[in-house]
């Protein structure tokens, strides 16, 4: 029969288009056309003339109209009267990003000039420790009456770091140490979570909190590096303890050339630097319990312990002043313990909760190399 010489040379073609084609009702035309192929491919019932660029504005379209994030769905039908194609919608996966990165870093790869300082006899460290940043958190004013997003959260940081320059220009600078880290990212996975999966309300997407923050950190470095030979000291936490570590990795490898910048990024959780005669330890502060500070610090770190005078222990996590002195023994100085106030502002969970009074600051401080922490600057916000 011609019809089904028709049905075997276009196996592609719609039931109403084939039909109509073959002098057959659509119901008939599809029985026949399961007969001659047996193999089981099917044929369509409706035509589509759409263009795969109209297909997308029209799910672009869709997703806006119902508040669908276009980047959260995965795949899509196109159907047209020769094809239907299970398309994959375009998202930027991790490799991309990371090739992205492979690509950015060797198109730049800078050549550091070194900076030769003159000398210091009286020096000072600078301690710059930006806490808990939170890039893509999002604190919406008319809920929170506390506006905060990825923008927000860079502005801070840079203001936060050239008013702490500002504030110690007065002093001799033989060292600044930036402490970076303590969750500089909101979230650690691709579904908005943290690294345990707990749900967050966030401001754009997972790869967009990592290239703001490696753009924050690298403008910071620089800004930094100027002053003074920069000593970057990187410090796991509960937000993005995964993220956190590719993007302390990825500064490193950005400023591998510097002679100028050194690094502490491993993924230990208490890190100690020890400057003359004061001993430093930062940790995220979502761990060890306080109180335990001191010990660990006497345990660990025990040469550098009998080596110094003055040892001071910088925590983060709480978003707020907490501070107490432990002493190892009557008339001897042990270890001051600090919680760092944080820039960020109090989203969705925290303004249910109430926790909306601490301050929002950026804090560094001042130690002599043999007289210990003689100042301490904040910026507020």
């Amino acid at each position: 029969m011609e019809s089904n010489k028709y049905i075997k040379d276009n196996p592609h073609v719609s039931y109403p288009v084939g039909a109509e084609k073959c002098g057959l009702s659509e119901s008939a035309y599809e029985k026949r056309y399961r007969r001659v192929h047996k193999c089981g491919i099917k044929a369509y019932r409706k035509e589509n003339k759409e263009t795969p660029e109209q297909a997308i504005s029209q799910l672009e379209e869709t997703c806006k109209r119902n508040g669908i994030d276009v980047e959260d769905v995965k795949h899509f039908w196109f159907k047209s009267e020769k094809f239907s194609i299970f398309a994959k919608n375009k998202i930027v996966t991790y490799d991309q990003m990371r090739d992205d990165l492979v690509k950015e870093l060797k198109a730049y790869s800078p050549k550091f000039k070194y900076i030769k300082r003159k000398k210091i006899t009286d020096g000072h460290l600078l301690v710059v420790d930006p806490a808990d940043v939170h890039i893509g958190k999002l604190s919406v004013e008319e809920e929170t009456g506390q506006p905060y997003g990825i923008e927000i959260a860079k502005q801070r940081c840079i203001e936060g770091v050239e008013g702490l320059l500002q504030k110690s220009s007065g002093f001799p600078l033989e060292k600044i140490m930036l402490v970076i880290g303590n969750d500089i990212i909101h979230t650690d996975t691709t579904n908005r979570q943290t690294t345990s999966g707990t749900p967050q309300d966030t401001d754009g997407m997972w790869w967009q909190m990592f290239k703001e923050a490696k753009s924050l950190y690298i403008k910071i470095v620089e800004m930094l590096v100027t002053e003074a030979d920069v000593h970057i000291v990187f410090n796991p936490s509960n937000h993005d303890y995964m993220t956190g570590f590719m993007l302390a990795d990825t500064l490193q490898s950005w400023f591998r050339n510097s002679k100028n910048v050194t690094f502490e990024i491993s993924i230990k959780h208490r890190k100690y630097y020890q400057y003359g005669k004061n001993l430093i330890c930062t940790s995220h502060g979502d761990g060890a319990k306080s109180q335990d500070m001191p010990l660990l610090m006497a345990s660990e770190a025990k040469h550098m312990w009998a080596d110094t005078n003055y040892r001071y222990i910088y925590l983060h996590h709480l978003h707020h002043k907490i501070q107490f002195k432990w002493m190892s023994g009557k008339d001897y100085q042990g270890a001051t313990v600090e919680y760092l106030r944080s820039p960020s502002a109090s989203d969705s969970w925290h303004d249910r909760k109430g926790y909306t009074a601490s301050p929002k600051a950026i804090e560094g401080f001042i130690h002599h190399r043999t007289q210990g922490q003689i100042a301490r600057f904040t910026t507020y916000f």
